[in-house]
């Protein structure tokens, strides 16, 4: 199997984490986002969205969207729980995390780390919808050790992705004490280096 990605995504990043978490082979083709190699006509004919990451199956299909991808990758493994309720859970987050996280938190880390703006020159709105989104993970993780239960899922993975850095898009995470030991606690599980 082949990923295409960028290892600065954390969308890249979690399709990785999966694989190395489990022992999947794989190679890993580097793709420059910055300098738009998703674009190039051999990555459209891959993935015809122009985006990473991507994985490359060794018969040849190719998959894209980062939780699509780990819930293939991942399937019959410990990362899903084995529950009926509980794997519609982790779902919930999964969908959550793309369509209520990423979109704030990922874009103005981008912004900031990338784009070198600072963190005053950010979407007031975006910002106001990271701190909603890390308040519910909070919340969340007041009640239980990880978002679904008892033990590290998908969703944990995805949402890791962006959540350990979101200092670096002006995201003040000292505010969210539940939130700073699940960051701790899932890559200790995953065996991630730290990165705060």
């Amino acid at each position: 199997m082949k990923i295409y990605g960028d290892t600065n995504s954390g969308n890249c990043l979690k399709v990785k984490w999966v694989c190395d978490h489990l022992a999947l082979p794989y190679t890993w083709v580097a793709i420059d986002t910055l300098k738009r190699e998703t674009h190039t006509p051999e990555f459209l004919r891959l993935n015809s969205a122009g985006q990473v990451p991507t994985i490359e199956l060794d018969d040849g299909r190719a998959l894209a969207q980062s939780n699509a991808i780990i819930r293939y990758l991942a399937r019959g493994s410990d990362l899903i729980p084995t529950d009926a309720f509980a794997q519609a859970k982790m779902d919930e987050w999964l969908f959550w995390e793309q369509y209520s996280h990423e979109p704030y938190i990922a874009v103005c880390r981008f912004q900031m780390f990338y784009l070198g703006k600072q963190a005053s020159d950010l979407d007031p709105d975006k910002v106001k919808r990271g701190y909603a989104a890390l308040a519910r993970m909070e919340q969340q993780l007041a009640v239980t050790p990880f978002l679904v239960g008892d033990a590290v899922s998908l969703a944990d993975v995805s949402l890791l992705a962006y959540t350990r850095v979101a200092h670096e898009g002006g995201f003040d995470l000292d505010i969210y004490a539940a939130v700073r030991r699940w960051i701790g606690e899932t890559e200790k599980s995953l065996g991630l280096p730290f990165v705060r």
